[in-house]
């Protein structure tokens, strides 16, 4: 299933959390060696707990400081900087000219990506920590005052507003005619993508800030319950459900028969889509929150420093270490790795 937002991005872009809102991670980009020494790295001074997206030679970055900043990726310098009210934890997203994040003081902003100008804003009634997602022109995002909300891309007008059991902190995956979320109550909901009405609902043994992926007919998320679940999409059956060592955070990326994906026991787990068997594990470090991102034959997850795992074997390729934590999702581009660390640093690698 692949992103059919129009205007299309670009495949060199990375327009979203795990590339695009197919949640391949960045299928086929390659990423097979380690990075040896820094492009360019540049201060954004405050904590960042998002991931940078890229569009047409430029890097954007949100961060606590509530500025969303545009980067030269030739150099890493600033071409602007937008200032929003409050705290951002969202990773942004694109939708043709546009910069779509989530804030704190409860908003969706959309930012033209040339010059750092807010086109709109869409309200909600608490933060917005998901990533908006854009499916055929209208922009859906979850949010903290546990309610699914629905906006036109062009205006930011409103489409639809439905309320779920509890807070939104899982970025929803928007099928061609359905809605997929995770939701603080526990339960995986499926929505009607014109109108907002819950299809089904499915619970898990916790809350649920983990992000879908849908591969075929198969819902793949985590839960804190510890379990790895995969659900039919239609009816929101369980199809199989496979136990890690701590609650899971890390959201899946899908590649060919396999999943990969995270857990707070320090684990990065690789599950057959169809039944859930465990192909490999391997330890990333203490805790891994943070989705993984897949390469050209290699799977990289952050956890602490950056991973490069063998996609059929599990085995370490290569790992890089910074000096601050890192938790983020990667941007993958072949030549180059980009970073956003938790002490507000962004690192360009090769």
């Amino acid at each position: 299933m692949t992103e059919t937002a129009k205007p299309t991005i670009p495949e060199s872009d990375w327009s979203s959390l795990l590339h695009d809102n197919s949640r391949t991670g960045g299928q086929g980009v390659r990423a097979a060696h380690a990075p040896d020494r820094a492009r360019w790295q540049i201060r954004v001074g405050s904590s960042i707990r998002s991931a940078p997206i890229l569009r047409n030679g430029m890097l954007y970055v949100t961060s606590l400081a509530g500025i969303l900043q545009a980067c030269d990726v030739a150099n890493g310098r600033q071409k602007w900087k937008f200032q929003a009210a409050d705290q951002v934890h969202s990773t942004p997203s694109l939708w043709g000219n546009k910069v779509l994040f989530g804030c704190d003081d409860g908003k969706v902003y959309a930012v033209d990506c040339d010059s750092g100008t807010k086109v709109w804003e869409a309200s909600s009634a608490a933060e917005v920590w998901t990533s908006p997602v854009v499916r055929n022109g209208v922009v859906f995002f979850g949010s903290a005052d546990a309610h699914m909300y629905a906006v036109e891309a062009k205006t930011g007008r409103a489409r639809w507003t439905q309320e779920l059991g509890g807070r939104i902190y899982s970025t929803a995956f928007a099928a061609e005619k359905q809605l997929y979320v995770g939701c603080g109550d526990g339960k995986v909901y499926s929505l009607d993508i014109s109108s907002g009405k819950i299809l089904w609902s499915t619970p898990t043994g916790n809350g649920i800030d983990s992000s879908p992926a849908v591969v075929a007919n198969i819902l793949l998320i985590g839960s804190e319950d510890f379990f790895v679940y995969a659900m039919d999409v239609n009816s929101g059956v369980v199809r199989w459900k496979y136990e890690t060592g701590l609650g899971i955070a890390s959201s899946p990326a899908a590649s060919g028969d396999l999943a990969f994906i995270g857990s707070k026991d320090g684990y990065l787990y690789a599950l057959e889509i169809q039944t859930g068997r465990l192909r490999w594990k391997a330890q990333a470090g203490d805790v891994v929150t943070a989705p993984p991102v897949i390469g050209d034959g290699v799977v990289c997850i952050q956890a602490g420093g950056t991973f490069a795992f063998d996609i059929a074997t599990g085995n370490v390729v290569w790992k890089a270490g910074l000096a601050g934590a890192v938790q983020s999702v990667p941007v993958l581009t072949g030549d180059v790795i980009y970073l956003a660390s938790n002490d507000g640093e962004v690192y360009a690698l090769e």
